[in-house]
C-alpha cells in the first residue's frame, strides 16, 4: 500500500506533539458498582494524547473503565471528558469519533470480510460508496487485504483481531480504544499487531488507549500508562519515568535463608521482586552494584548462586505499583 492509500485508511491527523495537545480522556473520581462490587474506586486518571496504555491483571476493571468513557456504562459518581466533551452529556458525540475494538469478537456469522467492514462504516454514518473505498483499504492496512472476500467465520483467531481492529478504524477515529488486542495471537501475530499500533500512534496520528493485562504488550506500544489494579489508579505517567534512570536492576539466586535475607535486603534499601522461577529481581541505587549485594549477602550468611545485570521493566513498575514482593 502507497502512503496515499495508508493516509485514506488510518487518516491523517498529525500534527504538534503530544505534549501540545490536551488530553484525550480524563478521569475524576470515577466510581462504579455493579450491586455491592465496586469495579471502579475514586478512579482519577488522565490519558493524554498518542499511546497510552491501560494496565493492570484480569479483574482490574480496565474494560470498566473503557466501557464507561464510551458511555455503557453509567457511574455512581464523577465526572468524565473523552475528546473534550463530557461522557455523560455527549455520548453520542463521542462515540462518533471514537474506534472501539473489544475484547470478544463481534463479527457478523456469514458475512465476508469487506462487507462486514463496509457494514461498520456505513453504522458510523458514511456513505456506501465511501465505506466500501474505505473497508478495502482498512482491511489492506491490516494485512487482510488477500482476505477479505473470505467469511469472517472461517479466520483464525489472529485474522479475527485484525478485522476486529479494521472495522474500529473504518470511520477514520480519532481515538482508538483497543481492549486485549493481541489475545489468542502467535508471537509472529502479537509482533505485527503492536507494530500496527505504534504505526497508528506514531506516523498516523490517532490517538490509542491500549487495554492489556501483558506488560510487554503495553511497554512495546505504549510511552505512557496508566496501572489499576483492583479498581483503583497505582500509578500513572510516562513509562521511562515510572520505570526510573536512577536505578540499577540485577537478577539474583541465593542458597540458605532466602526470606531473612530478603528482609536485610529490603532493610538495607533494596527493591527486590519474585519471579516465576527461583530467581529475584533487585533494584538497587545506581550508586550501588554487585559487591553491595555480594557483601548482603555475606552479612545474612547467604550464598549468592547467580547475579547477573538487568534492566528495569515496567513490570518492576507494575509490581511496586501494585505493593507485590
Amino acid at each position: 500500500m502507497d502512503a496515499t492509500t495508508q493516509d485514506a485508511a488510518t487518516g491523517n491527523a498529525a500534527g504538534g506533539f503530544a505534549g501540545d495537545r490536551p488530553p484525550v480522556a480524563r478521569l475524576e473520581a470515577v466510581t462504579v458498582s455493579y450491586g455491592r462490587s465496586h469495579a471502579l474506586q475514586s478512579v482519577d486518571a488522565v490519558f493524554p494524547s498518542g499511546a497510552v496504555g491501560l494496565l493492570g491483571p484480569n479483574g482490574a476493571g480496565k474494560s470498566t473503565l473503557l466501557k464507561t468513557l464510551l458511555g455503557f456504562v453509567r457511574p455512581d459518581g464523577g465526572r468524565m471528558q473523552v475528546l473534550g466533551m463530557d461522557v455523560v452529556d455527549r455520548p453520542l458525540d463521542i462515540r462518533a469519533r471514537l474506534g472501539y475494538m473489544p475484547e470478544s469478537d463481534a463479527h457478523i456469522p456469514g458475512i465476508n470480510a469487506v462487507t462486514f467492514v463496509a457494514y461498520c462504516g456505513r453504522l458510523a454514518g458514511l456513505p456506501a460508496a465511501d465505506a466500501m473505498q474505505r473497508a478495502h483499504a482498512v482491511l489492506q492496512y491490516v494485512g487482510l487485504g488477500e482476505a477479505r472476500y473470505r467469511a469472517v467465520d472461517t479466520y483464525s483467531t489472529g485474522m479475527k483481531q485484525r478485522i476486529k481492529l479494521a472495522q474500529a478504524l473504518v470511520h477514520d477515529p480519532d481515538l482508538l480504544f483497543l481492549d486485549e488486542p493481541t489475545n489468542g495471537m502467535d508471537p509472529r501475530g502479537r509482533e505485527e499487531m503492536l507494530a500496527l499500533i505504534r504505526d497508528l500512534a506514531q506516523r498516523k496520528g490517532v490517538n490509542v488507549i491500549l487495554s492489556s493485562h501483558v506488560l510487554p504488550d503495553v511497554e512495546t506500544a505504549c510511552d505512557r500508562v496508566v496501572v489499576l489494579h483492583q479498581g483503583r489508579v497505582v500509578a500513572q505517567g510516562p513509562i521511562a519515568e515510572l520505570k526510573g534512570q536512577s536505578r540499577r536492576a540485577f537478577e539474583l539466586r541465593v542458597k540458605g535463608d532466602v526470606a531473612r535475607f530478603v528482609s536485610g535486603l529490603r532493610d538495607a534499601g533494596v527493591e527486590c521482586h519474585d519471579t516465576d522461577d527461583d530467581v529475584m529481581r533487585v533494584l538497587i541505587g545506581e550508586d550501588r552494584g554487585a559487591r553491595d549485594l555480594f557483601a548482603l549477602a555475606v552479612r545474612h550468611d547467604v550464598q549468592v548462586r547467580h547475579l547477573r545485570p538487568s534492566v528495569q521493566t515496567l513490570e518492576d513498575v507494575f509490581a511496586k505499583a501494585i505493593g507485590e514482593s
